[in-house]
């Protein structure tokens, strides 16, 4: 049987990949990925305002990972209409623990303030804003309805005190809408489980293709704020508004009740399941969005943790913690031994999206050619620990060849357009 010149290229991109990989290029790193997952930012980079972004430093001991931060990303942020909070550099130690444990206890509620970090430093926080009805801490504003023509294009703002956070998934972090692979890791929980974009394995175990995460929670159907999720009928002094075109199903996070058989999801808007990063499986929360984007609450943690949540990070002083015990500094270019930094590059061959990252130091800048050495689009930049989503659709099929380089050395790669 005769092969199609497409297939001779496939073969030939997987057997470069394999060669790269028997040659130590493709090496995988050792330590676990909640010491490696960060953007870190080891020159200094200043981003709004001046201020220092991404993650600054990132320090291990045999039980903790210590993540220093200002919460500001090195993409473009703000403006923000109507509100009047500028960031800050806020300082930050979150202290994460490598080994987290599920709680088999009372849930511990995701408060008011931030209740995780992604993976550029940046806070997150749930699904209320600061305010209930009538202040009496019963019906509590949601903050996507409430506050999101104050969110910026990348969907965050600034909270009084100048923390630039966000409720909702950032769609500048992570790509939203690219389902064909399992989405990124993109930060921790204070309880110390991952989090992770929209898409994911539609099996717990790996197996059965890339599928859209689902929220078990949906908006009740009511017309008047009588009741509570669990059922309670509260008197009526406590009533909320009435469903309206002003307060809509939705604008309340009491709006919605969890049903099991609903989603893919628990209440805590996770699950237990095999990962990129955790191929034994973890626990891992994922951001959650409809079929058309649009964000789906509780958007990113549910209103509890799955696991315990150690004492630190939360609550109005949290995310100040001193360190106390002996620890290793994490350099992705020498943190380990025989280091040897790689790019990532798929899917390949591709008939769109062809997803980037680098785990090296510094940023990588290059082109990508076609078959004669022509450029194909303009220069890529490619900056450390960040995905980079390059739209070839545009192109016309055939072999392309991505050329990237750190001033050192020279990444080669072919690249199918199918």
């Amino acid at each position: 049987m005769l092969l199609k010149p497409k297939h001779f290229m496939r073969i030939a991109v997987r057997f470069l990949a394999l060669t790269l990989l028997l040659s130590g290029r493709l090496s995988a790193q050792t330590l676990p990925p909640v010491v490696t997952g960060w953007i870190l930012n080891p020159g200094g980079q200043t981003g709004y305002g001046g201020l220092v972004t991404n993650v600054t430093r990132v320090a291990y001991s045999a039980t903790q990972v210590y993540v220093q931060c200002n919460s500001v990303p090195s993409y473009p942020i703000g403006p923000w209409p109507a509100n009047p909070n500028t960031p800050v550099a806020m300082g930050f130690t979150f202290k994460i623990p490598r080994t987290p444990q599920a709680n088999t206890g009372t849930a511990v509620a995701t408060g008011l303030g931030h209740t995780g970090v992604f993976s550029n430093g940046v806070s997150l926080f749930n699904a209320q804003d600061a305010r209930s009805y009538r202040n009496q801490n019963i019906w509590h504003q949601d903050a996507y309805y409430f506050e999101r023509t104050s969110f910026d294009s990348c969907l965050g703002h600034p909270a009084p005190g100048g923390e630039y956070h966000h409720h909702i998934a950032p769609n500048c972090l992570v790509n939203l809408s690219d389902s064909s692979r399992h989405s990124p890791l993109v930060g921790y929980a204070f309880d110390g489980f991952p989090i992770y974009g929209p898409f994911a394995y539609a099996n717990t175990n790996g197996t059965g293709g890339i599928v859209r995460m689902r929220s078990g929670y949906a908006a009740r159907a009511i017309t008047q704020r009588t009741t509570l999720p669990n059922g309670t009928t509260l008197p009526q002094n406590q009533y909320g508004p009435a469903v309206s075109a002003n307060y809509p199903l939705g604008a309340y996070v009491e709006d919605y009740a969890f049903s099991a058989t609903a989603g893919t999801l628990d209440k805590h808007n996770g699950r237990f399941c095999v990962t990129p990063e955790y191929p034994a499986g973890t626990y891992a929360y994922f951001m959650t969005v409809a079929s058309n984007g649009t964000p789906q609450y509780p958007y990113v943690l549910g209103p509890t943790y799955y696991g315990t949540v150690p004492p630190g990070n939360t609550g109005p002083q949290g995310g100040r913690n001193p360190i106390t015990e002996p620890v290793t500094e994490y350099r992705p270019a020498t943190a380990l031994p025989g280091f040897k930094p790689t790019l990532s590059c798929a899917p390949n061959p591709t008939t769109g999206r062809l997803a980037l990252r680098w785990n090296g130091p510094a940023r990588l800048t290059g082109t990508l050619t076609d078959a004669l050495g022509r450029p194909a689009m303009p220069s890529v930049v490619v900056e450390p620990s960040q995905w980079l989503s390059l739209d070839l659709s545009p192109l016309a099929q055939g072999l392309y060849h991505l050329s990237l380089t750190d001033g050192a050395t020279v990444y080669r790669y072919p690249v199918v357009r199918e």
